[in-house]
Formats: structure tokens, C-alpha cells, sequence
């Protein structure tokens, strides 16, 4: 399996949060020169890893 392989992206999710919190993060993604979306895929990821190793410490 090739890392694009691995790495593609086929799912969604929809969440819903106030708008003033939107705005803010769009705006300091947009300041730091990443996207939304890969931010929250960075945040799931050390999510997941975090939890990962508590579990199974």
C-alpha cells in the first residue's frame, strides 16, 4: 500500500459549533498558514495516539 493509498481521505465529519468560534479559528489558520481541516485531522491523530498509549500502559 503506497502512503496516498493510506492517507486518502473518504469519510466526513459534521460538527456544529457557535459561529464566533469558527470565525476565530478560520482567521488563526488562516494567520499560521494551514487549513481547518488539516488541523482538526492533526488534532484526531494526537487525540487517538494520546489515548492509545494510556490504554494500553
Amino acid at each position: 500500500m503506497t502512503k496516498k493509498e493510506k492517507s486518502k481521505k473518504d469519510s466526513q465529519l459534521l460538527i456544529r459549533i457557535n459561529s464566533e468560534q469558527r470565525d476565530a479559528f478560520l482567521s488563526k489558520c488562516e494567520d499560521l498558514d494551514t487549513s481547518a481541516a488539516r488541523e482538526i485531522r492533526r488534532f484526531i491523530k494526537q487525540f487517538l495516539k494520546e489515548h492509545e498509549e494510556k490504554k494500553s500502559s
